[in-house]
């Protein structure tokens, strides 16, 4: 064994701390690179997502094509394309999150006088380029006074007040009265989405088609 003097065994213990800093340094350098190469493929993830491509149509100035950043709701597509002063956005859930290749309609307000004083004002719903004429009341119809809703001309409000029929499902009746045109029979009402025969018994003493 060595007989190493004090002056020995300090450059020893000097060599040492040197080559274990070193390693330390290395290592932690090794670390650091994997940590901003898993931290680069994230980024590169996030900003490769693509967002929803919508089209928006109705009472809006810019109808068309939107292509939205990720995670944007109904509300951000209406700001794109302008909404009308007569657009009914009570109608539409703007927190809703939009989903790619959506058709978004909004709809316009139906404005009615109080009966009694004079003739209904209406605005129809508008129509897609597919779809058949819009209804359009005739001037000077008289309001009605049995009680009965007109499903071809009453807004998102005015359907709520039905038996059974919520905001829902009076936003799918109107989007049905915009893609097909004014139904023809009471009966038609059937086929909207979520209204079966038995919904259809409890409503059918309420409304009526003109």
């Amino acid at each position: 064994m060595l007989n190493l003097g004090r002056k020995e065994q300090g450059l020893i213990l000097i060599i040492a701390a040197i080559i274990l800093f070193a390693a330390g340094y290395q290592f932690a350098h090794r670390e650091k690179k994997e940590v901003e190469l898993v931290g680069s493929a994230g980024a590169e993830a996030v900003h490769g997502e693509t967002g929803p491509v919508v089209h928006v149509d109705g009472a809006v100035e810019k109808p068309g094509l939107y292509k939205l950043p990720p995670g944007s709701r109904v509300n951000d597509a209406i700001e794109q394309a302008v909404a009308l002063p007569d657009a009914d956005l009570s109608a539409l859930n703007l927190a809703e999150p939009l989903k790619d290749g959506r058709k978004l309609v909004v709809p316009r307000k139906m404005e009615q006088q109080a009966p009694g004083q004079g003739a209904v004002s209406q605005i129809t719903l508008g129509q897609t380029p597919a779809g058949p004429a819009a209804h359009h009341p005739q001037p000077g119809s008289p309001a009605r006074s049995d009680g009965l809703v007109n499903i071809n001309t009453a807004g998102a409000a005015e359907l709520d007040t039905l038996p059974g029929i919520g905001p829902a499902l009076a936003e799918k009746i109107i989007q049905y009265r915009q893609a097909n045109g004014p139904f023809q029979t009471i009966e038609d009402l059937k086929n909207v989405s979520g209204i079966g025969d038995k919904k259809f018994a409890e409503l059918q003493h309420r409304i009526t088609v003109q």
